[in-house]
């Protein structure tokens, strides 16, 4: 048949996609993972940090949106313009305590902290949606809690502000819930090129920021600038677009799953720039919220599925449902 003659060529054509995406997504959060020590080797407020991460990353972007043909009137309706500023809100507030919150929880404890962003998806969608939360997801939301208890239990040995450490982690936890609800809205521009809406969102970024900026206390000298410059050109316009490409090429389970390079390299950036060493406890805790975070991603299964009959018939409620 016809369709025989063409199966292995489309299957290779797949196979160099799924093997192109993979490195794209490798490539993304291995940069990711470095975006802390940056900021941190920077010496500027977060408020200073995000400002020119904004103010790099627009032209980068505006740059790659023109190259693609996305600047178009059909792509940029009111309704686009105004979700996907929305979503900038939030995202920008996301890098603002996040940023914040590497000064004073380290950057491994702060990162770890930040991937409890699927249990705020989850939350938010029970919440906003009514969506149902399976018995499994509710078992997970339960470990990674138990992790986060391990994780605030012991202040890491280094930090950038002494006593603050509860603090910076619950401004991590507040950029991860400023996250999901940036990834709520961003739900609802379906059809909107990412990068258009990446690049709306730094744009945003530059005006509310513009305020807060302090001018005077920007760097002078040389090494500064280069960690800020990186994290606007880089961590923004060339991450975006590694990761959006990515994610177009990939099947959602080996994002998520590639998406754990970026805490791990996290960890070992803070390990080697800063001389990071976490108590065993702490490596626990971040364990149970990485493995957690896994189970929700990939729907791992840890509450046994219910059977009813003696003819040993599943009965899943979710399997019914639409």
């Amino acid at each position: 048949m016809a369709t025989q003659s063409v199966t292995p060529a489309a299957t290779s054509e797949t196979g160099k996609e799924i093997r192109r995406g993979a490195i794209e997504m490798v490539a993304a959060m291995l940069i990711s993972g470095t975006i802390g020590w940056l900021v941190v080797a920077s010496g500027q407020s977060p408020q200073n940090v995000v400002f020119v991460r904004c103010l790099l990353g627009a032209p980068t972007l505006a740059l790659v949106c023109f190259g693609l043909g996305l600047i178009r009137r059909d792509l940029l309706s009111w309704r686009t313009v105004g979700l996907a500023a929305a979503g900038g809100a939030a995202i920008v507030a996301n890098w603002v305590l996040l940023f914040a919150a590497y000064s004073r929880a380290s950057i491994s404890m702060a990162t770890v902290a930040y991937n409890t962003q699927p249990f705020m998806l989850v939350v938010l969608g029970v919440v906003v949606f009514r969506e149902r939360i399976t018995a499994s997801t509710a078992a997970w939301l339960g470990v990674a809690f138990v992790g986060l208890v391990l994780v605030v239990k012991v202040e890491p040995a280094v930090l950038t502000v002494p006593g603050q450490y509860l603090r910076g982690i619950g401004y991590a936890l507040a950029a991860a819930f400023l996250y999901a609800v940036s990834s709520i809205i961003t739900k609802r521009l379906k059809g909107t090129p990412p990068q258009l809406i990446a690049l709306i969102q730094v744009t945003l970024g530059i005006v509310l920021l513009a305020p807060f900026v302090n001018v005077h206390a920007l760097p002078k000298t040389f090494m500064p600038w280069a960690d800020l410059s990186a994290i606007g050109v880089i961590h923004t316009g060339l991450v975006y677009i590694l990761l959006y490409g990515a994610i177009q090429k990939l099947p959602t389970a080996m994002t998520a799953a590639l998406s754990f390079i970026y805490p791990v390299v996290a960890i070992v950036c803070d390990r080697f720039a800063f001389g990071q060493t976490l108590a065993w406890v702490q490596l626990a805790g971040a364990a149970l919220i990485l493995v957690a975070a896994a189970g929700v991603n990939f729907g791992w299964r840890i509450v046994p599925q219910r059977r009813a009959g003696r003819n040993g018939a599943s009965t899943v409620r979710a399997a019914q449902s639409d």
